[in-house]
């Protein structure tokens, strides 16, 4: 089986006061479809750095990243853009839902985005799916911060992509309710057969994925 993603000989360094700072030193890894992997690393290891070229958010300054067999470095923006919205959802730290949607309008936007006519009826069985079936009309103010994690993961379930990009999901919750974030995670991860890459420093959370891949000063290390 073909990987989902490969990243080859990743590297990432920028300029710090006149002088090169190396954040990445040529990472190398595969991960196949299917698979739940997480990152783990101190703060200023390079994980968050590392997940942002996984995605196409950045641009190495070395190297490569292989999504779905597509060298996503030989495209322009715009193009990266339009692949990440074809293969990927995302789940970030900080829940990044828009204030002034309910929690339906806020998953049933991507799926408005590609242009679905069932966008409502998918959305509201995505949130009934992660228990907030009595929280479609509310909006993200008056939500919990697990319940506004969860509407975050039912918005980027919902268009079924091929892989998840997670960073700190849990990091501003408590370790209970984290708990249940990263249950939930996996569970649609299998259920939807989704590739699964997160970010966290919870080893304990971590230990949940199928791999986990450990970055120290921008390298991997047993």
């Amino acid at each position: 089986m073909a990987s989902i993603l490969r990243a080859m000989n990743l590297g990432k360094q920028v300029e710090s006061g006149g002088q090169p700072l190396v954040i990445l030193h040529e990472v190398s890894f595969s991960v196949e479809p299917g698979d739940s992997l997480a990152i783990l690393g101190a703060s200023g290891s390079g994980k968050s750095t590392l997940l942002g070229l996984l995605a196409g958010l950045d641009v190495p300054s070395s190297g490569t990243v292989y999504l779905d067999g597509v060298d996503i470095f030989s495209f322009d923006e715009d193009e990266r853009a339009r692949l990440r919205g074809r293969l990927a959802g995302f789940v970030f730290q900080s829940f990044q839902l828009l204030p002034a949607l309910t929690a339906l309008e806020n998953v049933m936007l991507p799926l408005e985005l590609h242009g679905a006519s069932d966008a409502r009826e998918r959305a509201t069985a995505a949130l009934q799916r992660v228990g907030l079936a009595a929280r479609l009309s509310h909006l993200p103010k008056h939500l919990s911060g697990g319940e506004q994690q969860r509407v975050a993961m039912a918005r980027a379930f919902v268009v079924q992509p091929k892989i998840l990009f997670a960073d700190e999901p849990t990091g501003n919750l408590d370790a209970a309710t984290g708990g249940q974030i990263i249950d939930l995670m996996l569970e649609l991860n299998g259920a939807q057969g989704t590739t699964l890459i997160l970010v966290t420093h919870d080893e304990v959370l971590a230990q949940q994925c199928g791999r986990q891949l450990h970055l120290a000063a921008g390298r991997i290390v047993p």
